[in-house]
Order: structure tokens, then sequence, then C-alpha cells
């Protein structure tokens, strides 16, 4: 079965048969491939007077256009998505982070696994042994912020599904798609 001219198909194998060219966004002649011109326009680049571009599906998921129920609508060429975000603090969900204390002496002024922190030294030339924290009728006490650090570091983060490469190629000769 011929394809039609402007056919998009998913191939399993790394070269554009005659009458397909790849879809890798590059530009080419109207004058050679007027009657593919006719159905994609510009819409992929390209001045329209001498050239015009091919969807360009190199890393990128094709979408359906329109809009989908409760979802934005997507029009034919258009372009979205990122492959990595950075979260900033507004987009991130509220949590909370655990401090754990005990009523133990400290052993150290540097803390390491293991070590209760906080050898408390009262003015002698030794330090003392005393409890890190002053025991209150009020369990809550607000920590000053820099007590706990945030955590993430702004680094970005992959945002792709889990995917396959593949070659995509468009039909440059064919049947001319009839309008319904």
């Amino acid at each position: 079965m011929e394809p039609y001219v402007g056919e998009i198909k998913m191939i399993g194998f790394s070269y554009a048969p005659d009458g397909w060219l790849p879809c890798d966004g590059r530009l080419v002649p109207i004058t050679q491939f007027q009657a593919l011109f006719s159905l994609l326009g510009n819409k992929y680049g390209g001045d329209g007077r001498t050239n015009f571009g091919l969807p360009d599906l190199r890393g990128r998921v094709p979408v359906g256009i329109g809009a989908g129920p409760g979802l934005s609508g997507i029009e034919q060429g258009q372009l979205g998505g990122v492959e990595s975000v950075t979260l900033t603090n507004s987009q991130m969900p509220a949590h909370n982070h655990t401090f754990a204390v005990a009523n133990v002496n400290g052993d150290t002024t540097v803390p390491v696994a293991g070590a209760s922190l906080a050898v408390v030294n009262t003015g002698g030339r030794e330090p003392e042994q005393h409890p890190a924290y002053l025991a209150s009728g009020n369990p809550s006490i607000p920590l000053n912020p820099t007590t706990v650090q945030p955590s993430g570091g702004s680094q970005p983060h992959e945002n792709r599904q889990p995917f396959i490469g593949t070659m995509f190629i468009i039909a440059t000769n064919g049947v001319f798609p009839p309008r319904p």
C-alpha cells in the first residue's frame, strides 16, 4: 500500500528508504517537495518561500494535537517539555524533618556518627559533661533557621519517561491525502 504524503512512521532500522526522509528538522527545498510543503507549510521551520522544515522527532515524543478533557490544547508543530527540571522551594510538597534529641551527656564538640554532641565548657580548664538541651514545659521549641539546613541543593533531576530510541521518517512521495 502506498503511503500518504506527509505520513510519519516509526522504523526499526537506521536509514530512510526512497520516498521518505528522516524526521530530523532539516530544511528542504519547496521546489523539490511541493506536495509535502502544501501539507506542512512552515509549521516546523523554514522561510516558507524557498524552503520548509521537516518535523524534528529526535529525542522527542509525539503528542496528539487538540485538547483532551481537562488538558491544555496542543497545536500542530508546537514544542513543549524539558529533559530535566530544577525544583524550587515553592514546588516542593509540604513536609517535616525529624530532629532526634536524647537526654544524655555530650561527649564531643565535633559532630561524628554515634557521638552525643555538645560538651559544654563552663569556664574551667576541662570541659564538663552536661545535657545539650534545656528541659521545658513546652516540648515544641522553634529552632534557629540555620539549625536544620534545607536539602536538595537545587540540582536538576531527570524528567523523562522510560524510552527506547527509534527512527521516525516522513513520506515525501505517495498518495496526496484527500480532505474529508
